[in-house]
């Protein structure tokens, strides 16, 4: 049974919505799942995990959220070599930047990034973008 970590921040709900679903479609896929805050979990405790998906939506000028998120990031990165990773989150403005400059340091780290790119949904997810996150946590419980 994989055993996959689901770490996120949320300010506003969106992310947290995202990630709930994420962790839902794991469940369903048969995966032993742990839901977590950015907060509630050290980085050494999600290093600690051999499939991740973690989830920031956009803050500022498109950068990961710096107060909580970004310093556990940092310090996760080093230990993502080789192990499976999902990226989600929400964003109101932009482009996507963050999550493509995200993507490129969890590659870049040596990680295998789930589907290929992070999942993003403008605003609140609604039905399609939760859909999309119950797959994507779906295709994390695939060994």
């Amino acid at each position: 049974m994989n055993q996959i970590a689901v770490v996120y921040w949320s300010g506003t709900g969106n992310t947290e919505a995202m990630a709930r679903a994420v962790a839902q479609g794991a469940e369903s896929a048969g995966a032993a799942v742990t839901l977590k805050t950015v907060s509630e979990i050290t980085a050494a405790e999600a290093a600690s995990f051999p499939v991740l998906a973690l989830g920031c939506p956009a803050m500022g000028d498109e950068v990961l959220e710096e107060g909580e998120f970004e310093p556990f990031f940092s310090e996760l990165e080093n230990s993502l070599s080789g192990k499976r990773v999902a990226l989600f989150g929400s964003y109101g403005w932009g482009d996507g930047q963050w999550m493509r400059d995200w993507q490129d340091r969890v590659t870049g780290a040596g990680a295998s990034l789930c589907g290929g790119e992070g999942l993003i949904v403008q605003n609140a997810p609604e039905a399609d973008g939760l859909s999309q996150c119950e797959a994507l946590g779906a295709s994390l419980a695939k060994p």
